[in-house]
């Protein structure tokens, strides 16, 4: 048997192929094209009439504020901006924002949120396995594979009837056993937008806590859906129900400072004990990855929270974006019976009834661009281009 000094010396050369991610792959290909009236709906980013994705008027303000008084730029140590998150309790949490058996941290985005929280799981339980519906975002599968948990896939969605399958769903579950993770969308579900509704969410949690799955939530476009409180049903009903949840939660979207990566990480556990030390975990683990993570983002979110005129403001600016979300759908819906279930769904996202064939052709002739899932950005695009984004959609389910 070889000695290590005797076997070949491998390094950076050896690595296999990476797989791409298709999403970030397709952000390239939409700008190596030339042709001036392309349709980007393939990027989740929130986009106005215009085409524009703003920077808030409230954050802009918060951001001179910040600018204006702001004397250091010392750590703020693992939990981040503490005032950040002590204001968004009432806002994610609603009724259980006073409960200390649930406790928070800032994290860079949503995705930093749920690494850290799977990161955490798998170190109390490495043999839970992450029960996911699919299709689901794309991150999501990686980040799990990447801290060595086990995955169980089953369908959530029927793209031919644009509906959730609500019975394979609820089967999946049963068949978890105790520790096992129920990775839950807690609104606005990417990529499809179906959502489940009230009493959906109350059969889930029945199961979950029959089974002792431990829910794992990912809430990233609060308000986008239906309203704060709204989008937030499920996430406070595991809360009611369930002595263990974790929840990432996301302010990229709600309040558009995508490349700021505000984000942050919720834990509740049965005791205030427990929690504490599940934190103490946390913090152990955050340290490792990002070990302080950065300011900016989260201390404008802070600002804007903070100051009772700015937050009115923000609700205002919140409710715009929802309604031309919404007003979108609808527009889209209204154009051709095989595309109404796109008026019942809620978020930026929804699927399309097309092949990859039918999506690769729509790229060719007319420079739009959306994951070859049929996935789109219900306002990835400006008012100006819908009605050649819909002929052309229309066009190619025809053909």
């Amino acid at each position: 048997m070889l000695t290590r000094t005797e076997e070949k010396a491998r390094g950076l050369a050896d690595l296999p192929p990476a797989q791409s991610d298709t999403l970030i792959a397709l952000i390239a290909i939409v700008h190596a094209d030339p042709r001036p009236d392309k349709i980007d709906v393939g990027v989740g980013v929130f986009r106005d009439g215009a085409g524009n994705t703003p920077i808030l008027k409230v954050i802009k303000e918060a951001e001179q504020r910040l600018h204006d008084t702001q004397v250091t730029k010392s750590y703020l140590g693992s939990a981040g901006d503490k005032r950040y998150t002590e204001l968004l309790r009432p806002i994610l949490l609603g009724d259980y924002a006073d409960d200390e058996r649930i406790v928070g941290l800032q994290t860079p985005g949503g995705c930093g949120a749920l690494r850290l929280g799977f990161d955490l799981l798998a170190r109390a339980n490495p043999q839970a396995r992450v029960f996911i519906g699919g299709p689901t975002w794309p991150n999501h599968p990686p980040i799990i594979r990447a801290v060595g948990l086990g995955i169980v896939d089953y369908p959530y969605y029927e793209r031919g009837q644009g509906a959730i399958r609500f019975e394979d769903m609820i089967e999946a579950f049963r068949s978890g056993e105790p520790g096992d993770i129920a990775l839950l969308h807690g609104c606005c579900h990417n990529p499809t937008g179906a959502d489940l509704d009230e009493d959906q969410w109350r059969e889930v949690a029945k199961v979950v806590v029959d089974r002792g799955l431990v829910p794992f939530i990912d809430i990233a476009y609060q308000g986008f859906g239906r309203g704060l409180d709204e989008d937030a049903f499920g996430v406070r009903l595991m809360l009611d129900t369930c002595d263990e949840v974790v929840i990432a939660q996301s302010c990229d979207k709600n309040f558009s400072v995508y490349r700021d990566r505000v984000g942050s990480l919720w834990i509740k556990s049965a005791s205030r004990e427990a929690s504490a030390n599940a934190m103490a975990h946390v913090f152990q683990i955050a340290r490792e990855m990002w070990s302080m993570p950065p300011d900016h983002g989260a201390a404008a979110v802070r600002i804007v929270l903070d100051d009772p005129e700015l937050k009115q403001r923000w609700l205002g600016e919140l409710a715009a974006m929802r309604d031309r979300i919404n007003a979108v759908r609808q527009r889209i819906a209204a154009a051709d019976p095989r595309l109404a279930f796109i008026g019942r769904q809620y978020g930026m996202f929804s699927m399309l009834p097309l092949s990859k064939e039918q999506v690769l052709k729509l790229r060719e002739d007319h420079a739009i661009y959306m994951a070859e899932s049929g996935r789109f950005n219900i306002v990835g695009m400006g008012d100006g281009q819908i009605d050649r984004f819909i002929a052309a959609v229309v066009e190619a389910m025809d053909a």
